[in-house]
């Protein structure tokens, strides 16, 4: 198997299985992940638990309580308002511009490495073409509703085409379906790739898991080439698995398997050194997706200029390179925001799913860059916000150290969190995995030590006695300013306001909220599109 042979057989067979397989590979774990997160929430900490915190006698009746329901954006033109709403595009155009230099290197590269001329219309498609990732990653960091993915993707679409029929061609294949065609060539195969690990379900760790299974296939990939370039190898191998009764099938399938198990043993630091760079905040989970979106352009764009020599291959990995490099500039020239930056808890009720997951996940695009979100480890996001080291620690079978494991550890935790951000401006999600006798301790700290409190309680029902509770210690502890209750049309509204009264009648002697015109704000929202989140983010930064 001479290079060419290679690059273009084993290197795309390796990268469409691996992107292939990642999908029910992310789907299993998670799934056992999930399920080693509810089996360690059940259980009890031990006798390393201190009491939880009660409340200071009632005293004298408290002043009435006011419930106030919130329904337009509010009057608020603070930094903070304004940071939240404008960094998911400041990010989006750092990608835009970042993208640009990659698709105008890879225009330059194919039309170079074809011998074509180098036209300044051809380049301009071309470069267009190539700038599909760049467009992939806004829809990811910023343009998560219908109207404005219509509005990214039908000017994109419709330049596209203007180019294709500007630009010179032979014969009669100048038409919008030839267009569409060469569109598909260039980069359908990487979006089907991308599909397969960017699904939101599994999106947490597909970068991963996908880096893995690539690298385990071209192990197996590549111990077939060793054994079939050296003759001595190859019969020494065959003469050992004959004697030992393999046929030649299964020779091939344990060499294989053997190759897959090497490279994986060697890529495991690697990703161990991943978890570690993550949590030392040298790049986001966000940057880490879009960095992985374009590896796999980069790398299936270049196999079909090998045609042309194996160094041609390299084409897109330098690409990608300048490319990370420019948005590691941009990041550092536009630098920290001058905003103070705040914590935001997030509460909600369990059961939710999948609303809870498109709520969190729009919301953590707003809130990240302005602070780092906190919240307790729940069924409805626990596969949604899954850390890279977190996962890694579930693989090596360590996962119950993630838990709270009594006060002093609770301590020891609380303490670890801090306001850093990573390169990109984004900040982490402080997730605490709590055992059954610890949740309650972790929430009254986690609600102490915040900024603003988002309690979710769509689908609230008389069933749901820990958000009883919660909003209890809420009314007890944390000034009602920095809170906010979120409801639809699944919350049962009238339990929810006797709750509050029953629970405002037993309210704290001490609490900060014993003062006269103490108000529970509620908003209702009944799906969390751009418009919905711009107001929602009102109400928690006026304060």
């Amino acid at each position: 198997m001479d290079a060419r042979q290679a690059l273009t057989g084993a290197l795309p067979f390796a990268i469409v299985l691996a992107a292939l397989l990642s999908v029910p590979v992310c789907a299993g774990l998670l799934w056992l992940y999930r399920r080693a997160v509810l089996r360690g929430m059940s259980q009890q900490a031990g006798p390393f638990m201190a009491p939880v915190d009660t409340p200071a006698a009632v005293g004298k009746p408290p002043p009435a309580l006011q419930v106030e329901q919130l329904a337009a954006a509010p009057d608020a033109d603070s930094a903070a308002w304004r940071h939240t709403r404008r960094a998911p595009w400041q990010s989006a155009g750092i990608y835009l511009v970042a993208g640009t230099v990659y698709a105008v290197l890879m225009a330059l590269a194919v039309q170079m490495s074809d011998g074509m001329d180098v036209l300044p219309i051809r380049t301009a498609f071309m470069t267009l073409l190539h700038l599909w990732p760049a467009v992939l990653a806004v829809l990811l960091v910023a343009a998560y509703d219908r109207w404005h993915r219509v509005a990214l993707l039908l000017p994109y679409f419709v330049a596209v085409g203007a180019l294709w029929l500007a630009a010179p061609h032979d014969g009669d294949s100048g038409g919008l379906k030839d267009a569409a065609l060469v569109w598909l060539l260039v980069n359908g195969p990487a979006t089907v790739l991308l599909a397969a690990f960017m699904w939101r379900r599994i999106r947490a760790v597909g970068p991963l898991v996908l880096s893995y299974m690539v690298l385990a296939l071209l192990g197996s990939q590549a111990i077939i080439g060793w054994m079939a370039a050296d003759e001595a190898v190859l019969q020494a191998v065959t003469g050992m698995a004959f004697a030992a009764g393999l046929g030649g099938t299964s020779t091939f399938y344990a060499v294989m398997l053997i190759g897959m198990l090497l490279a994986g043993l060697l890529g495991w630091p690697l990703l161990r050194w991943l978890g570690r760079r993550y949590q030392a905040r040298a790049f986001s989970e966000m940057a880490l997706s879009v960095d992985a979106l374009f590896i796999i352009f980069a790398v299936v764009q270049s196999i079909g200029m090998v045609f042309s020599g194996p160094w041609w291959l390299l084409s897109g990995l330098v690409a990608f390179v300048a490319a990370r490099l420019t948005a590691g500039l941009l990041w550092r020239l536009i630098g920290t925001p001058a905003v103070a930056p705040q914590r935001l808890l997030l509460l909600r009720v369990f059961a939710l799913g999948a609303r809870s997951e498109r709520l969190f996940d729009r919301l953590r695009r707003h809130w990240q860059p302005l602070g780092p979100m906190a919240m307790i480890a729940g069924p409805d996001l626990v596969t949604s916000t899954v850390e890279p080291h977190e996962f890694l620690d579930f693989m090596s079978g360590d996962l119950a150290r993630q838990f709270v494991s009594g006060t002093a550890d609770l301590q020891r935790r609380l303490a670890a969190f801090d306001l850093r951000s990573a390169p990109d401006g984004r900040h982490r999600i402080d997730e605490l995995f709590c055992r059954a006798d610890t949740w309650q301790m972790s929430m009254q700290r986690l609600a102490s030590a915040s900024d603003a409190v988002l309690m979710d309680l769509r689908s609230f029902s008389p069933g749901n006695q820990g958000c009883r509770y919660e909003i209890g210690r809420l009314l007890d502890s944390v000034d009602l300013r920095r809170v906010l209750l979120l409801v639809d049309q699944s919350t049962d509204q009238p339990y929810l306001h006797a709750t509050l009264q029953e629970l405002w009648q037993r309210v704290a002697a001490d609490s900060p909220n014993r003062r006269p015109g103490a108000t529970v704000r509620i908003l209702a929202i009944d799906e969390p599109g751009h418009a919905a989140m711009v107001v929602l983010l009102g109400h928690l930064l006026l304060r």
